[in-house]
């Protein structure tokens, strides 16, 4: 079966881990735990998805450091011993773990686990996991120019691309969770002409089984790029 368009380059921002909690009168902390889970469904997903070639998920922004401490403390903790944990799913699923992000504000063991599982994946041509940590768009391109003019290169919109963290191309989909219907400082350069969905599912619900259905929907969409 042949589709009008080919879904290559998927984001989702993942939402609702709080609220998932409070409706169950649980920490915020068992939202996120649940919610790591989920990722592992996805991802395996995408990696025996014949089109898909990356997902980038949202995990931490620049703006999650207002965050209480302890919950900050908590996210850095679960992503250390959710990587260590999830590297024979990496190598299960044949997936690429990469990430976005200025990761220097974290500590250095975390570094260095980011660091480790980056290496231990390099090989895997399935799909690439991009996970963006301590992320925001405009950090991004704002770090970005700043790195063409330290190097004296003209901006344009092609070296500014090729600056930004992610080497990947557009974005094609964009999905968000929790029925919230903004971009949060996500990718704004990558997403300039993405199809967005947003479903009403916390992000411990949802399930391949919905994003299945999502990507479906995606490709009977008319995508025009400025066109007619």
């Amino acid at each position: 079966m042949s589709h009008k368009n080919i879904l290559k380059n998927l984001a989702i921002i993942m939402d609702g881990n709080g609220r998932w909690a409070k409706e169950r009168g649980l920490i915020r902390t068992k939202g996120h735990e649940k919610g790591a889970d989920v990722i592992r469904d996805i991802t395996q997903y995408c990696a025996e998805h014949k089109t898909i070639e990356t997902v980038t998920l949202y995990a931490f922004s620049t703006e999650n450091w207002k965050r209480p401490k302890y919950e900050v403390d908590f996210l850095m903790r679960l992503l250390d011993s959710w990587l260590k944990k999830e590297l024979p799913t990496y190598h299960k699923f044949g997936a690429k773990f990469e990430t976005v992000g200025d990761i220097s504000g974290f500590s250095k063991k975390l570094q260095e686990t980011i660091a480790s599982i980056k290496q231990q994946t390099a090989h895997h041509t399935n799909v690439t996991q991009i996970l963006a940590l301590n992320y925001g768009a405009r950090d991004e391109i704002v770090r970005a120019v700043n790195k063409l003019i330290s190097q004296d290169i003209k901006v344009t919109e092609e070296s500014l691309g090729d600056a930004l963290d992610s080497p990947y191309t557009d974005i094609d989909l964009l999905v968000r969770t929790s029925g919230e219907q903004r971009l949060s400082n996500f990718l704004l350069w990558q997403l300039s002409y993405s199809e967005f969905y947003f479903t009403q599912t916390l992000w411990p619900d949802f399930n391949a089984l919905e994003l299945d259905d999502i990507i479906s929907q995606f490709y009977d969409v008319d995508r025009r790029f400025g066109g007619i």
